[in-house]
């Protein structure tokens, strides 16, 4: 392996530490979080929060947001939004008496889609083509979104009154599904040591939070990921991985091809966020569950037995050879 030191991926390493440094100022904990947020972002990849109200999972994004002087907006997904409501629609203008696009809150660069499982499957199905193709389609008139463009989706995991699942359509096409879990006792007195002394969640910038990149110098970024290494060896690793969920008996459903080239770009990013250009097997098994929790199905046994994905996850990389 060359020093890494040498290597391109080494440039990422003081930014990655300026980004979660940043990050500190406004975010207490939640550190595995913020950092598959940032692997996100730079591969492009849309994530999906799931966690119970008042865990941060708004301030998240914002923070994401203002960190690379990104546009943000927020959406509240509800019963009644209808797909128009995101991307936009045709409107009559009476003083030229023509007609022209107004644009939804999707043309954005940051999108937080806030209780996404809270809207009707035609108006989450709006999303699809944005989600895939970075465009939308209105009235028949194919419109470019802004790059960067990133879903940032919530979901609450306890109420399900008046909520629709998600598709598997769409769950597929989002990177990661992030699990948000309470802050410890430690973390949370810090949270209320900060709010006592001023701190303020809609004041970002009064809280010191400062801009580390701009849109603009992502895509050197990206092209830095794809130059990290991957043995071939650890393609089959891979591959492995993802033919294990579709043989296990323990699941009805397991990861799609798009799974695994997730897996595949995710772990590149994660290796150079630490500044290596080279990716190596714990890389691999430390995002197979955010990669793969939200597009595996359970047998009803499995869940009978209080089993879920992510302990599936760990007995099938238990059982696949590691390479060397």
């Amino acid at each position: 392996m060359n020093d890494v030191n040498d290597s391109p991926s080494a440039m990422l390493k003081p930014i990655a530490e300026m980004l979660r440094a940043q990050v500190g100022r406004v975010l207490v904990g939640q550190e595995e979080a913020v950092e598959l947020l940032l692997v996100a972002l730079f591969v492009r990849g849309h994530v999906l929060l799931e966690g119970v109200p008042g865990t941060a999972k708004t301030l998240m994004a914002k923070t994401l947001a203002h960190l690379i002087a990104a546009d943000f907006r927020r959406i509240q997904f509800t019963p009644d939004l209808m797909p128009s409501d995101v991307v936009g629609t045709v409107v009559f203008d009476l003083t030229t008496s023509q007609f022209h696009i107004k644009r939804g809150p999707i043309f954005t660069q940051i999108m937080l889609a806030d209780e996404i499982n809270r809207a009707p499957a035609k108006t989450q199905a709006a999303l699809l083509e944005a989600m895939e193709e970075r465009q939308v389609s209105i009235e028949g008139d194919t419109q470019p979104l802004p790059d960067p463009f990133l879903v940032i989706a919530t979901q609450n995991p306890v109420e399900m009154d008046g909520t629709y699942p998600l598709p598997e359509a769409q769950l597929d096409r989002f990177l990661f599904k992030i699990r948000i879990g309470y802050l410890d006792k430690g973390q949370e007195t810090e949270v209320l040591r900060r709010v006592h002394k001023g701190f303020d969640a809609h004041n970002l910038a009064g809280a010191g939070l400062q801009h580390v990149l701009n849109p603009a110098q992502l895509g050197q970024i990206r092209l830095i990921i794809q130059a990290v290494r991957v043995e071939e060896s650890l393609l089959g690793y891979i591959t492995a991985i993802s033919g294990a969920t579709r043989t296990s008996s323990e699941l009805m459903l397991g990861v799609s091809t798009r799974a695994s080239v997730a897996l595949l770009t995710a772990s590149k990013a994660f290796a150079a966020l630490r500044g290596r250009d080279y990716v190596t097997p714990d890389d691999i098994k430390a995002l197979v569950p955010p990669v793969f929790r939200h597009r595996v199905q359970l047998r009803p046994e499995a869940e009978i037995e209080g089993l879920d994905g992510d302990a599936i996850f760990r007995r099938l990389l238990a059982q696949i050879e590691v390479p060397r």
